[in-house]
């Protein structure tokens, strides 16, 4: 016979310990911990001496080279989507879609799930968040008042599994948003990591026995990480991240994890009135049209997965009065890398920063992880410090070592071939890079002979 075992579960990570503290041990925070009771079943002397649960049964193994076929995919009519998903929604599969509120993720799987509706699949599309009238709103604002979309308001994982469970199931189900959502399996209010975790588990398993796509929408928090237990984010098989600021055009959807496909893949779309627009040529947004050269601009071919996507590195050094504190803004990039490449700077090519603030910004309000923009930053830091502008026909990518050499980057083939195809004739490369077609290319194997060649030395 089953048995209660108290637990106390941290609210901000997820984290089990079996006694309270003030502090959950984890991930610091305090006054996380709640109760939380757990079945645990009875178990045989030799199951308790080895610590092995009871009511186990024999499983099926096979071997790696028993054959497998390839996931259907189900693709949702938006491109730039179905390329963060890698092709489309996988049958049976459970996708988390996070970000900003505002940010357009209702929008996005509106517009999905009525141009998979329109194709004659069977969609459903329940929110937690919305009454149903407001969701026909938006569709008829959005124009898709007549896709034959089922829509309902529920909060409770029962009523919607045995609702669905009637007759065929959906190809698609979309939950927005799982932190609405509660299982009387277990106690504990929506939000909380119990929940979450049960509802999320109860809706997968469905995704998993009837085939159904099932896409869950998560808060995030402050930092813009995804809200609740980390382990759910184990539990689904993709995770994307919508990203962007309200005060900007454009969204980027970001696939952070994917288990059927290729992670860091991005879809581009630009919010209009009549909701979220492809963007075919994401580096339109982010390029500058000018038609001379300006100090402390260089153009930088960021690499998101398999896209090369071009934007414009911008700098700004102001001197300032002896004894005057410098300041270090930074937006677009990371400021920590900032401070490496203008130590870098300092001490292997002599160029003094220390007397002046230094501005970077990356254009457009796009964010830049990638270790290739170290010679871009660079670039424009020099330029804007000695005030000789760079060709505005020219791209400039490498990783910076604090020893002072240029190391090679992934896939610099990629990067020319889509600057050449925009136009631009030159490129400040690594050394290591072999000659593009359509690209004059320059190499560096030191940051020092990179500075020279700006500075006109040699």
């Amino acid at each position: 016979m089953a048995k209660l075992r108290k637990r106390y579960v941290c609210q901000a990570c997820g984290s089990v310990t079996s006694q309270w503290a003030g502090q959950c041990a984890d991930c610091g925070e305090w006054n996380t911990l709640v109760e939380d009771a757990v079945a645990v079943a009875a178990s045989t002397p030799f199951q308790a001496k080895h610590n092995l649960q009871g009511g186990g049964r024999t499983i099926l193994m096979s071997g790696l080279d028993s054959d497998v076929a390839l996931p259907e995919r189900m693709q949702s009519g938006i491109a730039e989507l179905d390329r963060a998903l890698g092709g489309g929604f996988v049958e049976a599969s459970a996708t988390l879609i996070g970000g900003d509120p505002g940010i357009g993720k209702s929008t996005l799987l509106l517009q999905a799930a009525a141009r998979i509706a329109m194709r004659g699949l069977k969609v459903a599309y329940v929110s937690g968040e919305e009454a149903a009238d407001q969701v026909r709103l938006r569709a008829r604002r959005l124009g898709l008042g007549s896709a034959p979309v089922l829509l309902a308001s529920a909060t409770s994982v029962r009523d919607i599994l045995t609702t669905l469970g009637e007759g065929p199931a959906p190809a698609l189900l979309i939950i927005d948003s799982i932190q609405t959502m509660h299982s009387d399996l277990i106690e504990g209010a929506p939000g909380t990591v119990s929940q979450v975790r049960a509802s999320s588990g109860e809706l997968i398993r469905f995704a998993k026995e009837r085939g159904t796509a099932v896409v869950l929408v998560g808060h995030v928090t402050k930092d813009g990480s995804l809200a609740g237990p980390r382990v759910l984010e184990h539990m689904v098989d993709t995770v994307l991240a919508f990203e962007g600021e309200r005060s900007h055009q454009y969204r980027i959807l970001r696939a952070v994890k994917n288990r059927f496909g290729g992670t860091d893949e991005i879809g581009v779309f630009s919010m209009e009135a009549e909701g979220l627009n492809e963007v075919a040529n994401p580096s339109s947004l982010f390029l500058t049209s000018r038609d001379e050269s300006v100090t402390g601009t260089v153009v930088f071919p960021a690499l998101e997965g398999t896209r090369p996507v071009l934007v414009e590195v911008q700098a700004l050094t102001v001197r300032l009065a002896s004894g005057a504190t410098p300041r270090r803004a930074v937006v677009g990039w990371d400021s920590a890398r900032l401070s490496m490449i203008l130590a870098v700077l300092e001490a292997r090519c002599g160029l003094s920063f220390s007397a002046c603030e230094v501005y970077l910004n990356i254009a457009g309000g796009y964010r830049v992880q990638d270790p290739a923009a170290d010679l871009a930053v660079a670039a424009a830091l020099i330029s804007a410090l000695t005030e000789r502008p760079i060709a505005s026909d020219c791209v400039t990518f490498g990783e910076i070592a604090l020893s002072g050499e240029i190391r090679p980057v992934a896939h610099g083939n990629l990067r020319c071939r889509e600057a050449a195809k925009l136009g631009f004739e030159k490129a400040l490369a690594p050394a290591s890079m072999k000659d593009h077609a359509g690209l004059r290319l320059s190499g560096f194997k030191s940051l020092g002979a990179f500075v020279d060649h700006l500075l006109g030395r040699g």
